[in-house]
C-alpha cells in the first residue's frame, strides 16, 4: 500500500531542520483531564504520607509470601496469562491433558476433576482463578481451602449447546471482567424460540448481574446482554464465589520509554490481576515521559502503594492514588499538554540570511493563528518499518484471518527475542515453540500463540486467536486503516478543492464543544453539506470543515472527495465493505474528525549555542523548548511538522 507523506502545510513559512526525541526527557507527555487539569498535580510522596503503615504492610505481605510455594514471587512478575508461568510446566501439562478429556467426554454425565495444587496465598488463588478461566473458559474453579479444583462448567455447556462454542467463550470472558455497564451482543439469531431460550438461560444463571435485550438491525435480530451498573448497597457473594466485591483504584501513571500496554503488562502480573482490569483514557508515546490517568480493579489503594518499588525499578511511578467508583473511559480526557525540546536546530537555506529566532518566531506565530492538517501521526500505525497496523486492519476488513495473522506476526530487523520468535512461527507455523521464545511482557503475541497452539493456524484458529485479545485490541488494527485513509483523504481534499470550503464539503452544525467530540463514534453526527451559496458568501472557515472516517454510519462528502473515498476502498477490495467483521465480533460505524487543529496556550523559548556552552548537550548549535495543549486525538509530532517543514529526526 502506497504511503503519502503527511505533505500538506497550512502556513507558507520557511520552518528548519530540527532532532526529537534525542531522549525521553526531550518529550513529555501530560494528559488533561475532563476537567481541564493535569493529572500529575501531586506527587507519590504526599500519597505515601498518608499511609504511614504501608512499609509494615509490605514486610508483613513479603513475610506471607515467603511461607507459600518457593516461585511465587517470580509468578508475581510473570505474565498473569501464561499458565506456563503461573501453574508450572509439569501441571499445565496435566491442565491440557485435562482439557482434551473433558472435549473427548463432551455429553457424558459423569464430572471428572483435576487438582492444580494448593495456593496459600488469596492473590494467587485469584491470579489461578482468573488465568484459567480466560485460558478455559469452559472449565469451572473451586477452591476447597486452600487447593484449586478444576471440572467442566455446566452453565458454559449449556450456553454452547444453544450458542457457538466461540460465543460461549467471549460470554463468560465478558461475565467475568465485570465491567460495570458493559455489553456483550451474541450473533444474529433469527429464529424467535431460539431466542427465547438464550434469554431463560442467561436470566436464569446471572440474572442478578445482567440485563438482556433483543434489537433489530438490518432485519437481523440480535440479543445484547449489559451488566448492571454496580448497587449502592452491594450484598456479599455467595461463598463459594471467588470474585471479591469490586472496588476501583484511581492513580496517575508516570513511565518514562515504555509503551502504555507493556506498563500494563507488568502492573497487572505484580498485582495479580488480568492486563484486561486496568483502564485507561488514552495510549501515549514510549519514547517519552509521560503522565497518564488508570484505573485498576480489584485493587485496593494500599495495596497497589505496596508496589511502589517494584513498579519503579520498571520506569514507572504512580502518584495521586485514591479510590473512585467506576473504570476510566477511553477517550475521557480534554486533551494533553506537551513540552518538547528541539536540539540541533538548523535553517532549510544555509545561506539565508534570518536567524534561528526570527526563523522560530515565525514558524511558532504562524500555527498558533492557522492551525495544522491534523493528520493521524506515526504512532496512530504502530512502530514496525515492515508491516504496520493499517495492513494488518485491512486483511481483517476482507476476514482473511491466516493472511493477518501472519502479518501481525511478519518480524522487523534485528535479533532480539520478539523477532526470532516471530521468524521462528512464520517458518515453522509451531506456535508452541514460538511461545516458548517470544518474552513474557509482550502480551498480545503471547496471546495470540497460545490461542494458535490450542487452535491450529488455520481459518478457525486465527479466529480463535483473535478473539483471545482484548476488544480493544482487535479493533485498533480496524481504527488503524481507517486512519490511513483518513491521512489520505486529507491530502486529496486540499491539493484538490483548495483551502477554502467548497460546495459539497461537510461541516460541523453544532457548538464548539461537540467539534471536539467529533472523533468519537456518533449515533447522529451534527453534520452539515456546503451549499453552492454558503461557498460563494463564504459562510464557512476550512477549520470547520470535516472529514469521516470509514465506517457503516458516516456520510461521505458530496464532492470529489466523496468519490474518492469511493474509489480508494475499491482499491482495497472494501467496495462493498459493511465495516463489521462479524466473527471477530467488531463493527465500526466511523466517526467524524476535523479537518485542522490548533495548538492552545503555546510558549517557547530559543537557547543559542553559546547560551548552552558548558552544558552537557552542547552541540554547537540552538536548541528550542516548546510547551502546548492539543485536543485528544491530535498529535504533537503532527504539529512539530507544520512548525518545522521538515521530516522528524528522532
Amino acid at each position: 500500500m502506497e504511503r503519502p507523506s503527511l505533505s500538506c502545510f497550512i502556513s507558507d513559512h520557511e520552518g528548519f531542520h530540527g532532532t526529537i526525541k534525542q531522549s525521553p526527557q526531550d518529550f513529555v507527555v501530560i494528559e488533561i483531564d475532563i476537567n481541564g487539569q493535569l493529572v500529575n498535580s501531586s506527587n507519590v510522596q504526599e500519597e505515601l504520607r498518608k499511609s504511614p503503615s504501608r512499609s509494615s504492610q509490605a514486610s508483613k505481605r513479603d513475610d506471607k509470601l515467603k511461607q507459600s510455594k518457593p516461585d511465587d514471587t517470580d509468578i508475581l512478575n510473570q505474565d498473569c496469562f501464561d499458565l506456563n508461568i503461573i501453574l508450572g510446566p509439569a501441571v499445565n501439562q496435566e491442565l491440557e491433558h485435562f482439557t482434551n478429556k473433558v472435549r473427548v467426554r463432551a455429553g457424558e454425565q459423569e464430572k471428572v476433576e483435576l487438582s492444580l495444587g494448593t495456593y496459600p496465598d488469596k492473590h494467587l488463588r485469584a491470579v489461578v482463578h482468573r488465568a484459567v478461566r480466560y485460558n478455559f473458559p469452559f472449565l469451572q474453579t473451586v477452591t476447597n481451602q486452600s487447593e484449586i479444583r478444576v471440572r467442566e462448567d455446566p452453565d458454559f455447556k449449556e450456553l454452547a449447546s444453544l450458542a457457538s462454542e466461540g460465543e460461549a467463550e467471549e460470554f463468560f470472558r465478558f461475565i467475568d471482567a465485570k465491567v460495570p455497564g458493559s455489553a456483550f451482543t451474541f450473533l444474529p439469531d433469527d429464529s424467535k424460540e431460539h431466542r427465547t431460550s438464550v434469554h431463560h438461560f442467561v436470566s436464569r444463571r446471572f440474572g442478578k448481574l445482567v440485563e438482556t435485550k433483543s434489537f433489530t438491525d438490518q432485519q437481523r435480530t440480535s440479543i445484547t446482554v449489559r451488566l448492571r451498573e454496580r448497587s449502592k448497597h452491594p450484598k456479599k457473594r455467595a461463598a463459594d464465589s471467588q470474585e471479591e466485591l469490586i472496588l476501583y483504584t484511581a492513580f496517575t501513571l508516570r513511565k518514562e520509554n515504555l509503551e502504555t500496554l507493556e506498563a500494563i503488562s507488568y502492573m497487572a502480573a505484580v498485582l495479580g490481576v488480568l492486563p484486561s482490569d486496568f483502564t485507561y483514557a488514552g495510549i501515549k508515546d514510549k519514547r517519552a515521559i509521560t503522565y497518564q490517568a488508570m484505573v485498576v480493579k480489584k485493587i485496593s489503594p494500599e495495596r497497589l502503594l505496596d508496589k511502589v518499588s517494584e513498579f519503579e525499578r520498571r520506569g514507572m511511578q504512580i502518584s495521586r492514588v485514591r479510590p473512585v467508583s467506576e473504570p476510566l473511559k477511553l477517550g475521557r480526557l480534554q486533551g494533553n499538554h506537551f513540552d518538547l525540546v528541539i536540539r540541533d536546530l538548523k535553517p532549510h537555506d544555509k545561506h539565508g540570511v534570518r536567524g534561528p529566532q526570527q526563523l522560530v518566531k515565525e514558524a511558532v506565530e504562524n500555527v498558533k493563528n492557522r492551525g495544522f492538517v491534523n493528520y493521524y501521526g506515526p504512532q496512530r500505525f504502530g512502530s514496525g518499518s515492515c508491516v504496520q497496523a493499517d495492513q494488518v486492519g485491512l486483511e481483517l476488513l476482507k476476514e482473511k484471518m491466516e493472511a493477518s495473522v501472519k502479518l501481525f506476526f511478519t518480524p522487523e530487523e534485528g535479533e532480539d527475542l520478539q523477532n526470532k520468535a516471530k521468524r521462528h512461527f512464520l517458518l515453522t507455523g509451531n506456535a508452541k515453540e514460538s511461545l516458548a521464545l517470544m518474552p513474557a511482557y509482550k502480551a498480545r503475541e503471547r496471546l495470540m500463540l497460545r490461542a494458535l497452539h490450542r487452535y491450529g493456524s488455520g481459518q478457525e484458529g486465527c479466529i480463535r486467536g483473535w478473539l483471545s485479545l482484548p476488544h480493544s485490541m482487535r479493533v485498533f488494527y480496524l481504527h488503524s486503516y481507517c486512519s490511513r485513509v483518513w491521512n489520505e483523504a486529507a491530502n486529496y481534499r486540499l491539493q484538490k478543492l483548495g483551502f477554502k470550503p467548497v460546495q459539497g464539503d461537510l461541516v460541523w452544525a453544532g457548538s464548539e464543544k461537540g467539534l471536539k467530540d467529533t472523533t468519537k463514534e456518533l449515533n447522529t453526527p451534527q453534520v452539515h453539506v456546503v451549499t453552492s451559496e454558503e461557498e460563494k458568501d463564504e459562510v464557512f472557515s476550512l477549520d470547520q470543515v470535516i472529514l469521516p472516517m470509514p465506517g457503516n454510519s458516516v456520510k461521505y462528502p458530496e464532492n470529489l472527495l466523496g468519490q474518492w473515498y469511493h474509489d480508494r476502498l475499491a482499491q482495497d477490495g472494501l467496495g462493498q465493505c459493511r465495516f463489521r467483521v462479524t466473527p471477530l465480533k467488531l463493527n465500526v460505524p466511523g466517526c467524524y474528525r476535523p479537518l485542522l487543529a490548533k495548538p492552545q496556550n503555546i510558549t517557547y523559548s530559543l537557547r543559542t549555542a553559546e547560551e548552552q556552552q558548558g552544558q552537557s548537550d552542547e552541540t554547537g548549535t540552538p536548541s528550542l523548548s516548546l510547551a502546548f495543549d492539543l485536543d485528544t486525538s491530535c498529535y504533537a509530532t503532527v504539529c512539530l511538522i507544520e512548525i518545522m517543514k521538515s521530516n522528524l529526526s528522532q
